[in-house]
């Protein structure tokens, strides 16, 4: 299965980019709506039955939160376009899961899609979701492909009354969601950072091709990982630099700090692909030094034999009448001579250390 480009379904080619169609893969069965609702003193946290249940919360002057889980029914995409007057530019930009991450700006709202990403420990595979946000002046909307707890810790701030969140507007809470996204990418590079360093380890004492294996394995999932934190890393920089309406200046600082982690991640999944390719180089010469010590080793081996050979194959020869043959010590005589031979190669060979 493609992971770096999928492949695209014929029928989709030629479509209109506004069509609402959902460009992914169905990954629960129920489209779950969740709410929240807050100001510094009152909280409201509840599942909705419908979209129109949200409408109440469009006119009241309180943050709201409302959390999209699953994409597949195009029915109620279609009934928060018409409940939110958005543009169908902009669902059909949420259906698209194999979106680039970007930052959209509309009359009446602000896109901003980026990927989710989560380690498999058991397969070391990198699994992505694409997370998409609208931010409207009273209500931020959040789309995930799937319910998870990555969220979860925002949930609880809001809670327990933390005061900055409750009293910091829709445009802190879309800063607080997306530096989990990003937190997330430093956790998922440090625990391969982990495993790569492990490798090192295993490379030096026992080279052998299921540490290779490994290797290129990390390569593969770390150019899979690039390819959703470069282009991360390219909107959180137009998200701090654009002047969106539904984002207030004392907000900009903290879409400041976001910069300095995706350049940390940036920077992290670049330094281990340098490790990964200096731990194959490392194995390469590893290897090829075993490989010359091993021609070494037969090379002195055979040089080493070859007058001896000579000496037996004199020997050996097929004539009636060699002198040598009549005399009671010959056969001990050839084996001191070949002796003296070896030995005497065998110090040469080490006074001109080639051994």
């Amino acid at each position: 299965m493609n992971r770096i480009l999928k492949k695209r379904n014929k029928s989709e080619i030629g479509l209109s980019p506004d069509a609402l169609i959902f460009r992914g893969q169905k990954k629960q069965e129920d489209v779950l709506l969740r709410l929240i609702d807050f100001d510094p003193e009152n909280l409201i946290e509840n599942n909705l039955k419908s979209v129109k249940e949200i409408s109440e919360f469009q006119k009241q002057d309180t943050i709201t939160w409302l959390n999209i889980d699953g994409l597949h029914n195009t029915s109620i995409m279609q009934e928060i376009s018409t409940s939110f007057n958005f543009d169908t530019l902009v669902m059909a930009e949420v259906l698209n899961t194999d979106a680039r991450p970007r930052i959209v700006e509309y009359d009446n709202c602000t896109l901003i899609t980026i990927k989710m990403l989560r380690l498999n420990e058991t397969s070391n595979r990198i699994i992505v979701e694409n997370l998409s946000l609208i931010l409207t002046k009273t209500v931020l909307i959040s789309f995930q492909e799937q319910k998870g707890d990555v969220f979860e810790p925002v949930r609880e701030r809001i809670r327990k009354q933390k005061k900055r969140i409750r009293n910091g507007g829709i445009d802190y809470l879309t800063y607080a969601l997306l530096d989990i996204v990003i937190d997330n990418y430093l956790y998922v590079i440090g625990i391969l950072g982990e495993k790569i360093e492990t490798l090192e380890e295993n490379l030096l004492i026992d080279p052998n091709q299921d540490v290779v294996n490994e290797i290129n394995n990390y390569k593969r999932e770390l150019n899979f990982l690039r390819k959703s934190i470069k282009p991360a890393k390219e909107m959180i920089f137009s998200l701090a630099k654009t002047d969106s309406d539904f984002i207030s200046e004392s907000t900009y600082v903290h879409f400041k700090e976001l910069e300095d982690n995706i350049s940390q991640a940036n920077d992290a999944s670049d330094n281990y692909r340098e490790i990964l390719s200096d731990q194959l180089n490392i194995y390469h010469t590893t290897i090829s030094s075993k490989l010359n010590d091993i021609i070494k080793f037969l090379t002195v081996f055979s040089v080493i034999f070859i007058p001896l050979t000579f000496i037996a194959g004199i020997y050996g020869t097929n004539f009636e009448n060699i002198p040598e043959l009549s005399y009671k010590y010959s056969y001990f005589i050839m084996w001191f001579i070949m002796i003296v031979i070896v030995i005497g190669m065998l110090l040469f060979f080490k006074k001109k250390k080639w051994l």
